[in-house]
C-alpha cells in the first residue's frame, strides 16, 4: 500500500483513550505497509485564525506559528485521520483551531481528493459524537468541495472504557479494509 498516514492528535492527555485509538490506527496502517507520522497538537503554538484573508491572496497564512508546518504535513499525506476527545458536545479547542486555519488550503486546494479518517472518543453515547462528527465533516465539506474521501471511524468510550473493549473497537477501525461505516462501540 505504502501510503502517508498523518495522524494529527487533539488530545492534550499523552496515554489517554484518543492516543490509545490513534496508538491502535497506527499499529494497522503500518502492518498494512503505510508510513505514519503522529502529531500531537497540544503544546504547538496555534493562534487563532483572524479572518485577515491574506492566505487567500498568498495561499499561506501570515501568522508565524506551528500551523504552517501542521499543514505542510497535511499537503503531503495520502491521508489524514483527525482524532479529538468531545469537550461539551464538540472537537476540543485545539482541534477546532487547527481546523480554522486550514482556510489557507481552501483557495489552493492542498487537500483536496485527500483521505480522511476520524477518530472521536467521549464519555457520552452517539449524539454527542454526532455532534463532533458535524463539525468535523464541516471541514472535509470546505476543503474537499464535493470531491471527499471521508471514513468515520468513530469509538464511544466511557471513563472506564480500557482493556480488551477498548481494543477490540481499536482493531475493527484500524482494519486493512474498513467498511466506510462509523463504529460505535
Amino acid at each position: 500500500m505504502d501510503k502517508k498516514v498523518l495522524i494529527l492528535s487533539a488530545s492534550p492527555r499523552k496515554g489517554g483513550n484518543s492516543e490509545t485509538l490513534c496508538a491502535e490506527f497506527t499499529r494497522g496502517a503500518e502492518e498494512s505497509g503505510n508510513t505514519v507520522e503522529m502529531v500531537r497538537l497540544h503544546g504547538k503554538k496555534m493562534g487563532f485564525c483572524t479572518a485577515c484573508y491574506a492566505c487567500k491572496k498568498t495561499g499561506k497564512c501570515v501568522q508565524k506559528d506551528d500551523v504552517a508546518d501542521i499543514l505542510d504535513k497535511m499537503a503531503a499525506a495520502d491521508m489524514i485521520v483527525l482524532s479529538t476527545p468531545v469537550y461539551f458536545y464538540q472537537m476540543n479547542a485545539q482541534m477546532k483551531t487547527l481546523i480554522d486555519r486550514t482556510m489557507a488550503c481552501y483557495y489552493d486546494e492542498r487537500l483536496s481528493g485527500k483521505a480522511f479518517y476520524f477518530i472521536v472518543t467521549a464519555a457520552e453515547d452517539k449524539p454527542a459524537l454526532e455532534r463532533t462528527m458535524d463539525g468535523l465533516r464541516g471541514l472535509t465539506d470546505c476543503i474537499q468541495i464535493g470531491r471527499a474521501h471521508v471514513r468515520t471511524p468513530v469509538t464511544y468510550a466511557d471513563p472506564g472504557c480500557q482493556g480488551m473493549r477498548l481494543h477490540l473497537r481499536c482493531e475493527r477501525m484500524a482494519a486493512r479494509r474498513y467498511s466506510g461505516q462509523p463504529c460505535y462501540g
